[in-house]
This record gives structure tokens, C-alpha cells and sequence, in this order.
């Protein structure tokens, strides 16, 4: 069972009794190559080192990808590697919140 609460914080009961919680923030987000602005809700603190967005998102929204030199092998908190593809791509975006 997923509620929302006023603060932007979101929480669901897990199977074994602990709460997941999940803190979003608004934020602008402004292409870098024609200064177009969006608005979106981000996830706050996710335990990432740096800040990542989907590319499936990034294509949509029209982002210009930039190939990395190498990419990027994520890993879960648990230190297992991720199932998800390597980050292969980077943007430049400038945030405001």
C-alpha cells in the first residue's frame, strides 16, 4: 500500500515490517544547448554518490548525450553490481530548485 503525504514524502509498508520512505523535491531542470526549463519531481538523497537521471528520460526530454570515456558500473547499497546498464552517457544540464 503506497501513500502520500503533504511533505512530498512517500512510504509503503514492506513485507517484513520496515517503512520504505522516499522524499521528492521539485526542481528545474534547463537544457545547457537552448536554455529550455522543466519542471520535475526528483528523488532526494537515493544513496547515490552523484546525481543520475534515467536515459530513457534524458532522450525524451530532448537532452544531447555525451558518449563517456568509460562507463560508469553501478552498485546496489549491498555492494552486489546492478542489474541495470552501465551509465554510458553524460549531460549538461544546470538544476534549480
Amino acid at each position: 500500500m503506497l501513500t502520500r503525504v503533504i511533505d512530498n514524502t512517500s512510504c509503503c509498508n514492506l513485507d517484513n515490517g520496515d517503512i520504505l520512505r522516499e522524499v521528492t523535491v521539485k526542481i528545474r531542470l534547463e537544457r545547457i544547448d537552448i536554455q529550455e526549463r522543466i519542471t520535475v519531481e526528483a528523488l532526494l538523497d537515493s544513496s547515490a554518490i552523484g546525481l543520475v537521471m534515467s536515459l530513457e528520460f534524458a532522450r525524451k526530454q530532448g537532452f544531447k548525450l555525451k558518449k563517456r570515456k568509460r562507463p560508469i558500473y553501478v552498485r546496489n547499497m549491498d555492494g552486489i553490481m546492478s542489474k541495470e546498464r552501465p551509465i554510458k552517457n553524460t549531460v549538461e544540464v544546470n538544476i534549480y530548485y
